[in-house]
C-alpha cells in the first residue's frame, strides 16, 4: 500500500474511533484526492471505506504517471463527473492503437487541458518508421492541447471545430497525411479562439499555410523539411522561426511569406537562407532577433546577410535588437560581411550573442556598437560550442 493511503488511514484516528475524515463533505474529499496528484493512487482510496468508492470517479482532474497506457481508457470510462478540467498522461512506449482507443473518450468530457507525453526508447528520431498513427479526435471544449509523442504518427481530424482551443502545442510527432492538413486545422473556421501555437520537431511537414484571425503568438522549431511557409495573421504579435528549412525537398524553392501587420517581435534564427522571404510592412515592430555571419564562407552567407541588412534598413524604428554574430569554424580569407550594416540610432537595447570558435571578435562587436549609438542596455553572451 502506498504512503498516500497510509496517511489517509492514519488521519481517521489511530485510536480506532470515529472515521472523521470520511465524514467530511464530498467537495472537501474530492479536493484532497486532487492533491494526491495521481489518478491511480486516488482510485486506490476505494479500499478505505465504502464512502470513498464513489469519490474518485468525480475528480475534475486526472493525472496518470508511470501507468500502463491501456488502463487510461478504463479510468476515463468510469468517470461520473460532468466535466474534466485536466488530463495529464505520461506513458512509455504506448502504441498508436492504444492511445487512439481512449482519446475519443477524453475528448467527450474534457473542458480544459490535455497534456499527453509518450516516452519512446528510440535512439534517433530519424529511425522511427512510418506506420500506424494516433487518430486525434476533435476536442470541441478543450482550451489547451499539448502533445509530445516521441515521433509517433499523428493523424489530424479532417473535420470538426475546436471552438474553445486557445493553446496548441505539437512536439516531436510524425505527421500523417498531407502537410496541408495542419494548416486546415489551424484556420480560423476550425480554431476560432486560438491564441498560442507551438510546432516543434514535426516530421512530414514540408508546407505550412496558416490563416488565423485570432493568433497572437507563434513558435516554430526544428521543422527540418519545411520548404514553404505562409503566415497570414492580422493580430499576430510575436513570431519565432528557429532551426527550420534545414533539409527541404528542394532548397532552391524554399520560400516564406509573412503578413502580420501587428507584429512587435520577430525572431528568425535559421542557418539556411531561403530563396525568397517576403515580409510585409510591420509598423509596430519593436524587436528583431537575427543571425549575421562575419566572414564570407559560402555564397549563401553573403545572401543571408544581404537580406537582413536590407531588412534592418526597413526597420530602423525598432528599439530592441538581438543579434547573433557567427564566425566560421575555420578561418577563411573571404569578404568581411558586416561593413554594410545600417545606422540604427533608435536601438536602446542590444542583445549580442557571439559564436566565435576561439577567434577574435572584438572588432566586429565594436562595429555593431558604432552602428547602434543609442544603446542604453547591452546584454553580451558568449555561446559555447557545446550548445551548437
Amino acid at each position: 500500500m502506498d504512503l498516500t493511503l497510509e496517511r489517509l488511514k492514519l488521519s481517521d484516528g489511530d485510536d480506532g474511533g470515529e472515521d472523521r475524515l470520511s465524514a467530511l463533505p464530498d467537495d472537501v474529499l474530492i479536493h484532497i484526492l486532487v492533491l494526491v496528484d495521481d489518478a491511480a493512487a486516488a482510485a486506490r482510496t476505494s479500499i478505505l471505506a465504502s464512502r470513498w468508492r464513489r469519490l474518485w470517479p468525480l475528480l475534475p482532474e486526472l493525472r496518470f504517471a508511470s501507468i500502463e497506457h491501456h488502463r487510461i481508457g478504463a479510468a476515463l470510462a468510469a468517470r461520473e463527473a460532468p466535466d474534466l478540467s485536466l488530463l495529464f498522461a505520461l506513458t512509455e512506449d504506448a502504441s498508436p492503437e492504444a492511445v487512439s482507443a481512449w482519446l475519443p473518450i477524453a475528448a467527450r468530457g474534457l473542458s480544459g487541458t490535455i497534456d499527453l507525453e509518450v516516452v519512446r526508447r528510440v535512439a534517433e528520431p530519424e529511425t522511427v518508421e512510418r506506420g500506424a498513427a494516433i487518430h486525434l479526435p476533435c476536442f470541441e471544449k478543450a482550451t489547451i492541447i499539448m502533445l509530445k509523442l516521441g515521433f509517433l504518427g499523428l493523424a489530424l481530424p479532417p473535420s470538426g471545430v475546436f471552438a474553445r482551443l486557445v493553446d496548441l502545442q505539437l512536439v516531436d510527432i510524425q505527421l500523417h497525411g498531407q502537410s496541408s492538413g495542419l494548416g486546415d486545422l489551424l484556420a480560423s473556421q476550425r480554431c476560432p479562439s486560438l491564441l498560442f501555437l507551438l510546432v516543434s520537431g514535426v516530421r512530414g511537414l514540408d508546407s505550412l499555410n496558416i490563416h488565423s484571425d485570432s493568433l497572437l503568438h507563434m513558435k516554430l522549431f526544428r521543422l527540418r523539411l519545411l520548404q514553404q511557409l505562409t503566415v497570414i495573421a492580422p493580430g499576430l504579435e510575436t513570431l519565432m522561426v528557429t532551426g527550420c528549412f534545414t533539409n527541404p525537398p528542394n532548397p532552391d524553392l524554399s520560400v516564406a511569406n509573412i503578413k502580420a501587420p501587428q507584429l512587435t517581435w520577430l525572431i528568425w534564427m535559421n542557418v539556411h537562407h531561403l530563396s525568397s522571404i517576403q515580409v510585409n510592412t510591420m509598423k509596430h515592430l519593436q524587436r528583431l532577433t537575427i543571425k549575421l555571419y562575419i566572414l564570407l564562407g559560402y555564397e549563401k552567407d553573403f545572401d543571408h546577410n544581404h537580406y537582413w541588412m536590407t531588412l534592418l534598413r526597413r526597420f530602423q524604428l525598432i528599439q530592441a535588437l538581438d543579434l547573433v554574430i557567427y564566425y566560421p569554424r575555420y578561418i577563411c580569407t573571404g569578404q568581411y560581411l558586416m561593413e554594410h550594416m545600417p545606422e540604427l540610432t533608435n536601438i536602446t537595447f542590444l542583445g549580442l550573442a557571439v559564436i566565435a570558435f576561439g577567434h577574435s571578435f572584438g572588432a566586429s562587436s565594436f562595429d555593431v556598437l558604432r552602428k547602434c549609438t543609442g544603446v542604453k542596455e547591452l546584454d553580451l553572451d558568449f555561446v559555447p560550442e557545446t550548445q551548437l
